[in-house]
């Protein structure tokens, strides 16, 4: 399928990004906070970083994630993740409610978002669109005062168990047709400038800005090599680069992995002086045991500091598509 678009389209779509991109980029004040969590196998699903992603699949989708990060180290980050997500307006709108979990040591995050996109054609049969998403919900933020060192304790330390709820939003943008996808996101715009400072212990949350784009290379009938990359950034900690490369095996099986490293875009002169950039390596694999449902595994190893003293991390992700019986997508979703 050929993807065509009109010098008319091109300039609407070049508008929209004007529009809606740059402000992305500086809806964010640059302070010290938590770090979101990330998932590895994130390019199956992107409704995780953009929610504009909404109601790509186009069918109603139900993917779930649970990672357990750098087993063997105490207190060592575990997630999880549910999101439903389906179209409506024949196609032209994007729905999605997305819940998530976080743990890492005393501190533990739980989310939940509802997102809207509007999704714009950009051909004919709709096969290619540009889609405006945001997303709105609350996040609480919460501390296990218990699970702190209660032999040297800090100033105004909780003994036990504090949390407070903030709204938030998240706004994005995304493009794909039947080869290529590129999406910008940022999430917090609401939930960094809630005072928290009550909560001496609870960080306070702040933006992170995704960057990601990929495409869908045919060799043959039999196989399909898809290359992507994901840019992120707190404008706080130091910029991470996912590059990753996966082969799409008779549209059955998906094996590859990504290496993610640090970047330096811009200047961080705060930062601490020896950080090595080197991070982890992924090897991942999705497989479709039928045309509605995939199950996922990721294993990350760690190549940085962690690298002997971690077991590494554990990914599985879960994901089915209420298909009706007898239909066909006429254009498979592989993004």
């Amino acid at each position: 399928m050929r993807f065509l678009v009109s010098l008319k389209d091109m300039k609407i779509m070049k508008k929209l990004l004007l529009l809606v991109g740059f402000p992305l980029i500086f809806m964010a004040k640059h302070a010290m906070g938590q770090q979101d969590a990330q998932y590895s196998q994130y390019m199956f699903n992107g409704i995780y970083i953009n929610p504009a992603y909404a109601g790509y699949k186009e069918v109603l989708n139900v993917h779930s994630f649970y990672r357990s990060q750098w087993t063997g180290i105490s207190g060592a980050p575990k997630s999880m993740s549910l999101a439903v997500d389906a179209i409506a307006n024949s196609g032209n709108v994007g729905l999605a409610l997305q819940v998530s979990s976080d743990k890492l040591g005393a501190q533990t995050n739980l989310a939940v978002y509802g997102n809207y996109a509007y999704r714009i054609r950009m051909n004919d049969d709709g096969s290619s669109r540009l889609a405006l998403g945001l997303g709105v919900g609350m996040v609480q933020l919460g501390v296990d005062g218990s699970m702190l060192n209660p032999n040297d304790p800090e100033p105004f330390q909780p003994v036990g168990v504090q949390s407070t709820i903030v709204p938030d939003a998240r706004a994005g943008i995304y493009f794909a047709n039947d080869r290529y996808y590129a999406g910008l996101s940022v999430d917090n715009l609401i939930a960094t400038y809630i005072n928290i400072d009550r909560y001496a212990f609870i960080p306070q949350p702040k933006p992170h800005y995704y960057l990601t784009a990929g495409a869908l290379l045919p060799i043959n009938e039999d196989f399909q090599v898809k290359p992507s990359f994901l840019l992120k950034d707190d404008r706080g900690g130091p910029t991470s680069l996912d590059i990753n490369a996966f082969l799409l095996i008779k549209e059955f099986l998906w094996i590859g992995g990504s290496y993610r490293t640090g970047v330096k875009l811009y200047d961080k002169s705060y930062l601490q002086r020896d950080l090595t950039p080197r991070n982890s390596a992924v090897a991942a694999i999705q497989i479709f045991p039928s045309e509605r449902l995939r199950i996922g595994y990721g294993y990350d190893f760690s190549v940085g500091p962690l690298q002997g003293y971690s077991g590494g991390t554990h990914e599985i992700s879960i994901a089915y598509s209420f298909i009706k019986p007898n239909v066909r997508i006429v254009t498979p979703r592989f993004f």
